[in-house]
């Protein structure tokens, strides 16, 4: 969708208003500002408009109360994505003042001519605000209490136009009159927040027309369970209520059963909150608040369930209140920084990308989580500018690192959901990453698949977006949500990150084993890299060696460390090697072959397949000039070497030895020298016969190193009689080559065999086998029979011959 631009004549007028009026509009899933008045300058203390403009767009709510700033916020985005009506009350200042200031703000849906729907909303000033006495974090404090309860704000209604409940300021009078009551009766009271869950999806579906029927049709539930004065509809899906709390279990459930029968059983699910509230002084806001946390404390719910807000809930307020007084600090004074763990490329060992972790390192309270203070910004809506923080932080460190002599890996930022809400992230990140003459393409970005999957279509554009400016997108945590799969069959990504749940149901069985390795198989079929993340232990990177994951991460390797510490460490030569960039897709190719393609199942019960291998055995083979390494191969590949060659494969990849009389060069040499696939076949000193495979994968452009893939395809026992390998065996001492045709299709294969040799080891495929041959015969036939051959040598004459 494209911003409405208003006709300059409108836009004036509307410009020149004296009461405050904005005009919005959503686009894009952010809120966009298409008009301010003047009366809304003079009311937020604006003398530049156009700073008005910006901050509106960049930044709406970074004057208002903390307390206040994800409540409205959670109103705004419900308002502009759902309908309705906006109407809240808030806390705020001025550009020019500290002192905060009560805001009322009403907000309706208008549509233009061209049926674009445009967001009208007004703005009354309620009076100064003023802290009488300190009830802590998160409450709704006598003063603003108060300031609800004002004639000034409750002059349009006491009631909800679209329930009929009393409204919230009303609510929390009559609230607080009734506690007193049930405290006088001996009773506890208690407060309850109802939310709906997916309503927003329910008016996707049905429209808002039917949502607001719904909406309805609880409130008369909640006021026929609660007495209508004892509740209320706060806005949108959010439903508030009091009662005592003798019972409260067995009307909650009630209540549940009830709704499950709501708009002919066409319902949501519903969350409950509840605050027991302990003395008659207890603010009606403040229990308010904590039965909204307790309630969003169980979001993640699909049934009808309720929480008790307990001590854990009150410790996470003030923890999150700390993080969003401190944050502008911690950004201004390098409290928050950014630690580096490695990725590592699974076939060299070497370090090729790393991923950029922040650390929030506090004076006070020392190492914060991550999970301590990121999703309180992303709730906040503050997110974003903690992400191009890390941004800037990662560009000056590559610098410093290039600067520093160290090839320059990619190094991988983890994105929010609502860095894509608070402002254009995309274009945020190129600007930057353009200015430090950083390539782009040394810039990962990392999404988690559950971000993706909440609103496909519009994150699917935003990635778009990113890869066609030459940024790598990864999706990170792949595996675990159930969309996964779904995702990738319209999604384009770079690479996928198995989450680590994968790492630990390792060792559980071998059902983690076999979902993980064709999970492997589909990303290798996809043209997809990927990298598992927690690998802790040795056999976990053999495994997904084996398995051909692409690169590795975890504490096997290095855990996260700060930019300092990771010269330091490097400083000491004590440091996993940077990888050469050049090297990089060489690496890549000769790491994506999977070596667990199961094509054989053995019997341990008949001796027969006492020669084959639950697993068809394969490895990987470096070649340097006349020398070889194993870098990679799976655990029948490495049994097949040691029973029939005699020697161990357990540390591969360790060295380059000379060619010998091993089994394989011939072919292996083949693969090098034309870069066609051989097959190949040696008798074993016992006699037996084995069938193999090679085909060259990649050549390293630095050193010309080149990568084979190897595989035993069959072993035939030296008493099975026969074989058309012996009968073309034989026949190479004959002729140089031997033709398969099919004469329907004319493709054919093509077995030849060096000058005097008796092995056919090399092998071509191709189509129109008589063109062709009519074509080689220009060079391998002496000119005098050339005549006669090109004569003869028709596919008419061939099929006349094979019939007579």
């Amino acid at each position: 969708m494209e911003k409405y631009t208003f006709p300059a004549g409108t836009l004036a007028v509307l410009e020149s208003m004296q009461q405050p009026f904005a005009v919005y509009q959503f686009v894009d899933k952010r809120v966009v500002t298409l008009a301010l008045s003047d009366g809304f300058c003079a009311l937020f203390g604006y003398d530049d408009r156009e700073q008005a403009y910006y901050d509106m767009d960049h930044d709406m709510y970074k004057l208002t109360h903390p307390d206040d700033t994800a409540r409205i916020a959670d109103a705004a985005l419900r308002f502009a994505t759902e309908g309705g009506k906006y109407d809240v009350i808030y806390r705020t200042r001025t550009p020019k003042s500290d002192e905060y200031r009560i805001i009322h703000a009403i907000g309706q849906h208008v549509l233009t001519d061209t049926g674009v729907r445009l967001a009208h909303v007004w703005y009354t000033d309620e009076g100064d605000y003023s802290e009488e006495h300190d009830v802590g974090h998160f409450e709704l404090n006598g003063a603003l209490t108060s300031a609800l309860h004002e004639e000034s704000i409750l002059k349009a209604s006491h009631f909800d136009y679209l329930t009929g409940l009393p409204s919230m300021s009303y609510f929390f009078e009559l609230a607080d009159a009734g506690k007193k009551v049930l405290f006088e009766r001996g009773k506890q009271p208690v407060m309850l927040m109802f939310d709906l869950n997916g309503m927003k999806f329910f008016n996707n579906k049905y429209g808002f027309a039917e949502g607001d029927r719904y909406l309805q049709a609880f409130g008369k539930l909640l006021a026929k369970t609660f007495s209508n004065e004892n509740c209320s509809h706060f806005g949108q899906d959010h439903f508030g209520a009091y009662t005592q709390r003798e019972g409260l279990e067995e009307i909650l459930q009630m209540l549940f059963e009830e709704s499950k029968t709501l708009n002919d059983g066409n319902s949501l699910p519903v969350r409950a909150g509840v605050y027991l509230l302990e003395s008659d002084s207890d603010s009606i806001g403040a229990a308010c608040d904590r039965a909204k946390l307790a309630c969003d404390a169980i979001r993640g719910t699909y049934e009808s369930r309720y929480r008790i807000y307990d001590a854990n809930m009150r410790d996470a307020m003030l923890q999150r209140q700390y993080v969003l007084d401190n944050f502008e600090k911690a950004l201004a004074e390098n409290w928050i920084c950014v630690y580096y763990q490695p990725i590592v490329r699974a076939v060299n060992g070497a370090v090729c990308d790393e991923e950029a972790l922040s650390r929030w390192i506090d004076p006070e309270r020392g190492m914060l989580h991550p999970d301590e203070f990121i999703p309180v910004l992303e709730n906040a809506g503050l997110i974003y500018k903690l992400d191009l923080h890390v941004v800037d932080l990662v560009l000056d460190k590559m610098k410093r690192q290039e600067a520093a002599g160290y090839d320059l890996v990619p190094h991988s930022i983890n994105l929010s959901r609502s860095d894509f809400d608070a402002c254009d992230i995309v274009e945020e990140i190129r600007k930057r990453v353009d200015a430090f003459g950083v390539p782009r393409d040394r810039v990962t970005i990392e999404i988690t698949e559950s971000i993706i999957g909440s609103d496909f279509d519009f994150m699917k554009n935003q990635i778009e977006r990113f890869r066609a400016l030459g940024f790598p997108v990864w999706m990170d945590d792949f595996g675990s949500g159930y969309s996964s799969l779904d995702l990738l069959q319209s999604l384009k990504v770079d690479l996928l990150k198995f989450d680590m749940s994968f790492m630990k149901k390792l060792d559980e069985g071998d059902g983690g084993k076999i979902i993980l390795t064709e999970l492997m198989k589909m990303a290798s079929a996809l043209g997809v890299d990927t990298v598992c993340e927690g690998v802790e232990t040795e056999d976990q990177v053999h495994f997904l060696q084996e398995i051909g994951c692409s690169k590795l991460q975890g504490f096997y390797f290095r855990k996260a460390v700060s930019p300092e510490e990771l010269m330091e460490i490097y400083a000491k030569d004590d440091a996993i090697g940077y990888e050469n960039p050049k090297e990089s897709e060489y690496y890549e190719m000769m790491g994506r072959v999977n070596l667990y393609d199961l094509a054989v199942i053995a019997n341990d019960g008949d001796n027969s397949f006492r020669n084959f291998f639950d697993t068809l055995p394969m490895g990987i083979i470096e070649v340097s000039g006349d020398s070889t390494r194993f870098v990679r191969s799976n655990q029948s590949y490495r049994d097949f070497v040691k029973r029939f060659l005699g020697f161990d494969l357990t540390h591969e990849g360790s060295s380059f030895a000379k060619y010998g009389d091993s089994f394989m060069n011939n072919v292996v040499k083949t693969c090098c020298e034309q870069g066609t696939r051989s097959f190949y076949d040696e008798r074993m000193p016992n006699g037996t016969v084995v069938h193999s495979f090679a085909r060259r994968i990649s050549v390293n452009p630095v050193n010309g190193n080149i990568a084979v893939a190897v595989a035993v395809l069959a072993i035939t026992e030296a008493n099975e009689g026969t074989t058309y390998a012996g009968i073309a065996r034989a026949l190479a001492s004959d002729y140089y080559s031997i033709y398969y045709v099919d004469l329907d299709t004319e493709r054919y294969i093509e077995y030849s065999s060096p000058e005097g040799g008796d092995e056919l080891a090399i092998e071509r495929h191709g189509e129109d086998f008589f063109a062709v041959a009519r074509r080689d015969a220009m060079t391998r036939i002496y000119k005098e029979d050339l005549g006669y051959f090109l004569k003869l040598f028709t596919k008419e004459n061939i099929l006349a011959e094979l019939e007579q």
